[in-house]
């Protein structure tokens, strides 16, 4: 469907049945219904996106146009937002301006996608880039109803599109929280699908390269996985090589046999694969990990 297709759509309303629109106030001072005409005329504006609540004045403003001579824009109207109730959101709480949704380390792309695509016959999903996201736009597929907002939804948003970042669009953001250097891409890859925010980088940064206190749930065990470790260099193969080695020593399979390494490993309940992490650790930090004593 054509942006004038739309316009006709949706701005053909009988402005015979609406009561005059007021232009100037008693004052003397405008309503931005003619001042915006005139700008619009002025700088020679082509597109006018706008909300469903602005129908009724766009069928006004088409009319000054054609009252001063000036060709209209073409018109689309996108449908409003609420809460997850139904409700209006509201400016005055500030809890979603952008410095908010910056603070809690919500993705960009993530507040565009979902704005876009919300409320429209596209899925929301991750998007790559604006252009992207430009190419999935059409006007003429959004629901003329409400479209609920849901911050839940925006968070797991915010999550999935990090997923699926490559390490080139988060590097200069990374090397800001000092995850930078010869390793940095290999650790990117290996975390980014456990993060809910870029930030948190910064803590398998630590896990890698620095200092962490390991959980040590078994000493016995630990001790004697230490004695199974593969000799250098470690790589991707590493994890399963030695998992299998503890397996035929120790017959412990599932928790028993991973949950006490990675707790001592990297001193975390959860995280990314240690397949992937092992060659970034290194076995020299990891037999002194394994070697720690008991808190």
């Amino acid at each position: 469907m054509r942006w004038d297709d739309i316009v006709r759509g949706e701005s053909h309303i009988d402005c015979a049945s609406l009561s005059d629109p007021v232009l100037r106030r008693e004052d003397g001072t405008y309503l931005y219904t003619l001042p915006s005409v005139v700008d619009d005329i002025d700088f020679a504006v082509t597109h006018v996106i706008r909300g469903e609540d602005h129908v009724t004045n766009t069928a006004v403003q088409i009319q000054i146009f054609e009252a001063l001579a000036g060709a209209a824009p073409s018109f689309g109207h996108h449908n409003l937002l609420t809460d997850v109730g139904g409700g209006g959101l509201s400016k005055r709480s500030g809890a979603l301006s952008i410095g908010a949704l910056r603070t809690k380390g919500i993705e960009s792309l993530a507040v565009a996608a979902l704005a876009v695509l919300v409320g429209s016959a596209e899925a929301v999903r991750p998007i790559a880039s604006l252009d992207e996201l430009a190419n999935l736009i059409d006007l003429s597929q959004l629901s003329r109803g409400a479209a609920r907002f849901d911050e839940a939804e925006l968070e797991a948003l915010s999550a999935r599109t990090l997923h699926q970042s490559p390490y080139a669009a988060v590097a200069d953001r990374l090397a800001a929280l000092g995850v930078a250097g010869p390793n940095a891409e290999a650790l990117w890859l290996a975390v980014r699908g456990n993060l809910s925010r870029l930030d948190d980088a910064a803590i398998w940064r630590q896990v890698t390269e620095g200092d962490v206190a390991p959980i040590v749930e078994d000493a016995d065990y630990l001790s004697l996985a230490a004695s199974c470790a593969p000799d250098d260099p470690w790589d991707q193969s590493t994890w399963g090589a030695w998992t299998t080695r503890l397996k035929q020593a120790t017959g412990r399979k599932g928790r028993a046999l991973f949950h006490p390494l990675r707790l001592a490993l990297t001193g975390q309940e959860a995280g990314p694969e240690l397949a992937l992490l092992l060659p970034l650790i290194g076995r020299v930090k990891a037999m002194a990990r394994l070697s720690a004593p008991s808190a």
